[in-house]
């Protein structure tokens, strides 16, 4: 994930069978017809898909992340998936702290921080999400919040090429409901202070996603604010053509 290249990754959630397959076939045909976007793409389908999506997508340049990962290499958990098997099943990256996993599993900032770790661990990139919930935003906690997130949840080996940030608000995922631009640009400015603070000025490459109801009639105007390095895309990225819509904001326009 070295450089400033924008990403914008879809996350297909709990969602997606053999038959969705599909639709990765018609995004990787789009993507073929052109202009090639100025982003990285990549897609986080269920564990289920990922050995699949991986013969699917070969050849694409679209990469195959995960949805989240155990700290621990191997060893008694069932259920559980290590990094290193998702890497052995052609993931180059992996989820780490969605709010959804923070809130249906209580996962904390120690267990976040250990499963980036563990991404790294097994050569992945960790995408680490941060954001505050619709009561921390009423209060004004909504930069205390995501500081300490941070705080937390960021291995201080962190760099551009092995980690990204999504700031997604809790309150936005799914909802239709999204910050103002304003609100936006000023929570990414503070997390681009925050990560300089954490990791010194290496960590200005590092990219900063947004995410939270990302959708083809709005991601124009989210992907242009400064300070948004690309897209974490929930619901949008399930359909090649709604995602495929969402990543052509970065295909370069022909001239004249």
């Amino acid at each position: 994930m070295a450089g400033k290249t924008p990403l914008v990754a879809g996350n297909w959630k709990m969602n997606g069978l053999g038959a969705s397959l599909g639709e990765l076939r018609a995004l990787k045909e789009r993507l073929a017809q052109g202009p090639a976007p100025s982003a990285e793409i990549m897609v986080c389908p269920p564990a289920t898909l990922l050995s699949r999506a991986r013969d699917v997508l070969e050849g694409s340049g679209i990469r195959l992340g995960a949805q989240d990962c155990h700290p621990l290499g191997a060893g008694p958990h069932t259920g559980d998936i290590a990094a290193e098997m998702l890497a052995d099943a052609g993931a180059s990256a992996v989820i780490v702290g969605h709010s959804e996993r923070r809130h249906d599993h209580g996962e904390t900032d120690a267990l976040v921080n250990a499963k980036a770790r563990a991404a790294f661990r097994a050569g992945l990139a960790a995408i680490i999400c941060v954001g505050e919930t619709e009561h921390e935003r009423l209060n004004g906690a909504t930069l205390e919040v995501v500081g300490r997130q941070l705080e937390g949840s960021l291995p201080r080996e962190s760099r551009p090429a092995n980690a990204a940030i999504a700031y997604e608000p809790v309150w936005a995922i799914g909802t239709g409901l999204t910050p103002t631009p304003g609100d936006i640009a000023a929570a990414h400015g503070f997390i681009r202070d925050a990560l300089g603070r954490l990791l010194g000025p290496g960590s200005r490459d590092l990219r900063i996603l947004y995410g939270g109801s990302v959708k083809p009639g709005n991601a124009k105007e989210l992907l242009s604010i400064p300070g948004v390095d690309g897209a974490l895309v929930g619901g949008a990225s399930l359909k090649a053509g709604d995602f495929y819509a969402i990543v052509s904001t970065y295909c370069r326009q022909p001239s004249g």
